[in-house]
C-alpha cells in the first residue's frame, strides 16, 4: 500500500505484551498489548502515523496489517528468550518472553519479505539481529568483563554513556552536526541513555556495527542497501525529547525516527 505524498507514512508499532496474571488488579487474567506512550510520540513528531501491531495468533492478520503499513517498528520491553537463539537460560529470570518474540520474528520476515523499512529500539536491536541469525548476551555483567553499567532499576534512564559512531554510517549521517567529539577516538560520538541488560553478541552476518559503547558493548546496526532499509539503536531515543531525567543535555532522539520515517515515506512513494 503507499501514501498519498502529503500522507504521514504509516508506522506499524509491534505490541508490548502483559501476559495474563490472575493476581494483577487492573483486566485481571487477561492479556494486554500496549505501546509505550512516549514511542508513539517519537514516531508522531518524526512525521509518522503510529498503527499498533496487534498479536492476533494468525498469520494472515500480520501480513494485512504490515502490507497496509510503510514501516515496522520493533519496541523495547521485555527479554528475548534465549530460546529465540538456540540457548538455555543461563537463570530463569533470562528466559525472556517466547511469545512475544514469535509474533515479531514473523513480523520482521514479512516486512522484509515486502521489503517495508524496520528500525529496532533496544529489546528491538536485540530481536533484529536474531531474526536474521545473531545471537545475544543473556546478561552483559554476567557475560562481558570489564563492561560498564548498562542497567539500573533503582537509576533506570538516569543512567547514560557516550556512544562511538563509525564514520559514514547511517547513524553518524543522521546526527550530522549534531555530535560530540569522542574524547578517546578523536571521532564522532553520542550521548545517550542505557536501560539493558542484554545485548548483541555474535553479529548477524547482514548486519554492519554501526556504533559502540566505550566496552565494546554494541549500540546500533545497520542494513541499508538496495531494497533494504534495516537499523537498530540499543538506547531509547524516544525519551531523549527534552524532558528526561537531567535535563536535554543528552544527543536528541528525534534524528532516529525522522530518518526512519523518511525512509519509510520514500519505499512508499517509489523513490
Amino acid at each position: 500500500m503507499s501514501v498519498r505524498h502529503d500522507a504521514r507514512p504509516r508506522i506499524a508499532l509491534t505490541a508490548c505484551i502483559l501476559h495474563e496474571d490472575p493476581d494483577r488488579r487492573l483486566f485481571k487474567g487477561k492479556a494486554l498489548q500496549f505501546s509505550e506512550q512516549k514511542m508513539a510520540h517519537a514516531v508522531w513528531r518524526g512525521g509518522g502515523l503510529p498503527i499498533q501491531l496487534l498479536d492476533l495468533r494468525e498469520r494472515e492478520a500480520l501480513e494485512q496489517a504490515i502490507a497496509a503499513s510503510d514501516g515496522l517498528l520493533l519496541q523495547g520491553g521485555a527479554d528475548v528468550a534465549p530460546s529465540s537463539y538456540g540457548e538455555e537460560p543461563l537463570r530463569p529470570e533470562w528466559s525472556g518472553d517466547a511469545v512475544r518474540d514469535r509474533h515479531e520474528l514473523a513480523a520482521v520476515e514479512v516486512a522484509l519479505a515486502l521489503g517495508k523499512p524496520i528500525l529496532g529500539v533496544c529489546r528491538g536491536i536485540q530481536l533484529l539481529n536474531v531474526a536474521l541469525g545473531g545471537s545475544l548476551y543473556q546478561d552483559i555483567q554476567t557475560q562481558v568483563a570489564d563492561s560498564l553499567v548498562h542497567r539500573d532499576w533503582h537509576q533506570y534512564e538516569g543512567i547514560e554513556h557516550g556512544v562511538r559512531l563509525e564514520r559514514d554510517s547511517w547513524i553518524s549521517a543522521v546526527f550530522e552536526g549534531e555530535q560530540f567529539t569522542d574524547p578517546e577516538t578523536g571521532g564522532p560520538g553520542l550521548l545517550t541513555n542505557t536501560i539493558h541488560h542484554q545485548a548483541l553478541k555474535q553479529v548477524a552476518d547482514t548486519l554492519e556495527v554501526s556504533a559502540r559503547a566505550p566496552d565494546g558493548i554494541v549500540e546500533a546496526v545497520e542494513d541499508i542497501r538496495g531494497d533494504r532499509w534495516v537499523a537498530g539503536v540499543q538506547w531509547h531515543p524516544e525519551w531523549l525529547d527534552g524532558s528526561e531525567v537531567g535535563g536535554p543535555h543528552r544527543s536528541p532522539g528525534n534524528p532516529v525516527f525522522e530518518r526512519f520515517i523518511d525512509a519509510c515515506r520514500e519505499r512508499a512513494s517509489g523513490k
